[in-house]
Order: C-alpha cells, then sequence, then structure tokens
C-alpha cells in the first residue's frame, strides 16, 4: 500500500520534466541533463540538490522500466489500491465500474484470481526476501580510457549491512520477535463475508517482526551508511552519458534476498584532437601545399601508440577523409577505423624564394579559372 499511495501521490514525470507521453529515449535524456546538474559532487554541502537528486534517481527507477512503468501508470489512472499488486493493501472494486468498462463482468475472474493468490501468501505478505536497492553513481572518463576501457575503484557512500547488528536490526544480545498481530505474516485480515481482503500489518509495518530492543548504531533499520571502494571494469568504446551496470553491487537486500545494483553513469571528457563516430575515430592532420599537389608519405598519430603512415595521393584536396584500417576501437562487437581528414596548410608570409616558385607556378599554369579572360 504504502508503495503505490506514493506511485500514486507522485508525478514522476513532472518530476522528470517530461510528458506522460514520452519514449524511453527522451526519459533517459532528461534523467542524464538532471542527474548532472543535480549530483552531490556537483553541489557540495547542498541538501536540497542532493534529496532533488534522490528523486530524480527514484523517478528514472520506475519509468525506465517498462513493466514498472506500465503499473505506475494504472495506479495513477485506478487510484493507489488498484490491482492488488504486492505490497498492496488489497482491493477495492465496484461491479457496475468494471460492467461499464468492459460491457460485462468477465474481469472479475482475474481480479478475484489476483485476491485469492494474495489470501494464499506469496509476495503481497511483504515478509519474504526483498531485493535491494540500485545505486547510482557517476565516473568521468579521459576520452582514451572511453575508447580503449579500464579498470577503476568507484569510492561511494551508501546503505550497507550494519556491521554492529549484522542487518538484524537488533541490538546484539537480542532478536527480532515474531509480530503478536499478524502471527508473522505481515498482514492482517479483513474478513467482509465471502471474501477476505489483506492489509499490511499496522504494528510490524509489513515486516512480520518487531524489533523491542533495537540496535544502537542503525536504531533498528539494519542498515548504516558505509564508505566503500568498487572495483569497476568499464569496457572499450562506453559512450558519453551510457550507464553500465555492475550486478550486485547496490545496497543490501532484506530478509536474505539479493543485492541491488550499482549503476554508474558515465561521463567522457572531450580530446583535444581525437573524435569518434561509432567505433571509428577521427583526427584532421594537416599538410603543406607541395605535398597535397605532389603526393608524399605522412605520418598520423593514433591515440595511443606509435604514429602510422599515410600516403597521400598528388592532388589531393583540403577536406579530403582517408580510411586508416583497424587503428579505431576494439570491443566484442568489432573494431573500428581510423578517419583521417586533411587540411592543406596555405603559407601566411612567403620567402622570396617561395613567392618566386608559386609566381612560376601560376605562369605554367594551363587551368583559366571559370570567368577569366584567356
Amino acid at each position: 500500500m504504502a508503495a503505490q499511495r506514493e506511485w500514486f501521490e507522485k508525478d514522476y514525470y513532472k518530476v522528470l520534466a517530461v510528458s506522460p507521453t514520452a519514449s524511453p529515449k527522451e526519459i533517459t535524456k532528461a534523467y542524464r541533463k538532471l542527474a548532472r546538474e543535480l549530483h552531490p559532487d556537483a553541489n557540495p554541502g547542498d541538501a536540497a540538490a542532493e534529496e532533488r537528486f534522490k528523486e530524480v534517481s527514484v523517478a528514472y527507477d520506475v519509468l525506465n522500466d517498462p513493466a514498472t512503468r506500465a503499473e505506475y501508470d494504472e495506479v495513477r489512472t485506478l487510484g493507489p489500491t488498484a490491482g492488488g499488486r504486492p505490497g498492496g493493501g488489497g482491493f477495492r472494486f465496484n461491479v457496475n465500474d468494471m460492467r461499464d468498462r468492459a460491457g460485462d463482468a468477465s474481469g472479475l475472474g482475474d481480479l478475484f484470481g489476483q485476491m485469492f493468490r494474495q489470501q494464499r501468501g506469496g509476495a503481497a505478505s511483504g515478509v519474504g526476501p526483498r531485493r535491494g536497492e540500485d545505486v547510482r553513481a557517476q565516473l568521468t572518463m579521459d576520452f582514451a580510457d572511453a575508447a580503449f576501457g579500464l579498470t577503476t575503484t568507484l569510492h561511494l557512500t551508501t546503505d550497507a549491512q550494519c556491521s554492529v547488528c549484522h542487518g538484524s536490526g537488533a541490538k546484539p544480545g537480542t532478536m527480532p520477535k515474531v509480530c503478536p498481530t499478524c502471527g508473522g505474516r505481515g498482514v492482517v485480515d479483513d474478513n467482509q463475508g465471502l471474501f477476505s481482503f489483506s492489509a499490511p500489518c499496522p504494528r510490524c509495518h509489513g515486516a512480520g517482526t518487531i524489533i523491542e530492543d533495537p540496535c544502537p548504531a542503525c536504531r533498528g533499520s539494519g542498515t548504516e551508511k558505509r564508505d566503500r571502494q568498487v572495483q569497476a571494469r568499464i569496457p572499450a568504446g562506453v559512450n558519453d552519458g551510457q550507464t553500465i551496470r555492475l550486478k550486485g553491487r547496490g545496497a543490501p537486500g532484506f530478509n536474505g534476498g539479493p543485492p541491488g545494483d550499482l549503476l554508474v553513469d558515465i561521463n567522457v571528457a572531450p580530446d583535444l584532437h581525437f573524435g569518434r563516430n561509432g567505433l571509428d575515430l577521427t583526427v584532421r592532420v594537416e599538410i603543406d601545399f607541395w605535398q597535397a599537389a605532389l603526393g608524399d608519405v605522412i605520418g598520423v598519430p593514433t591515440l595511443r601508440g606509435p604514429d602510422v603512415t599515410l600516403r597521400v595521393k598528388p592532388g589531393t584536396q583540403s577536406g579530403s577523409r582517408h580510411r586508416v584500417k583497424g587503428k579505431g576501437i576494439a570491443t566484442k562487437k568489432g573494431t573500428g577505423d581510423l578517419i583521417v581528414t586533411i587540411d592543406v596548410a596555405v603559407p601566411r608570409h612567403l620567402t622570396k624564394e617561395q613567392r618566386e616558385a608559386i609566381e612560376a607556378l601560376k605562369a605554367a599554369s594551363t587551368v583559366v579559372p571559370e570567368g577569366a579572360s584567356s
């Protein structure tokens, strides 16, 4: 009930400043823009920005997953108790409303099936293993590291299992007790004649246990904020704005559930000389006029390693593009090339000998510019 009520009350589309009909690409673009602006590293000591960053992250986690987004949209349309989903507090329905929507009451079978499944236990009880939350981090990389990949250490401050109570939430030497109100089920039943409706236990709030003597370190939460280091392998060829998912490196799970994932948002710093287009690297090389006119063998820089040679043909034009095979970004999906764009340099200041040579070239030229008199 609590999660669905929060969904009902929170307009995550408004949080990300996107339309309810926004595409997944638009949602991701909006999130990345806000995450960069609000990230704690960019706003040290700004509690409001940190809180807004958390709100934006929660909104993205909900809207980025198609199944979760569909469920969120349904809750927003029908109300916080729609559908009787896990964590919900039962069912409210009106047979006449259902007839209006479907033309008959055929949908009741599905609804009743959901209710009976909930009554038999399962995810709705709230006391089973629960997966930990995903954690987001940002990593700024050099252009070359993004192209070729690297292994780095991420320094994070995240929720971790309490080192004093080891996640139980109870003071050392004590244990959580089974909730006497729900008998450890996490839900209580409200019998309505033929049907029985379930709601989260008001005493244990769905946990199934109560802590009479909380751990003094974590105050009964079972978690604590802790600095930790995570080794991360960033694959070759990552793009600016891409998110890398590291399985099981997020917040710890509850009641024996698995940990969440660590989502690393990549920021790639531009390079002064090189660019990229997919797996291809790009670079501009300047040559002299005589090299372009007569042809030459020139050296071309690579992102890593020694220069490679490129044969420039006679009559090469400024702006022409040349491909050096296999000198781009190498990934499991393939290897790109190095695309070289030639810029022909025109000297700003000529020596006497250079001017005489160009004058001689002019006199010997057989090319008459269009529109000029012969």
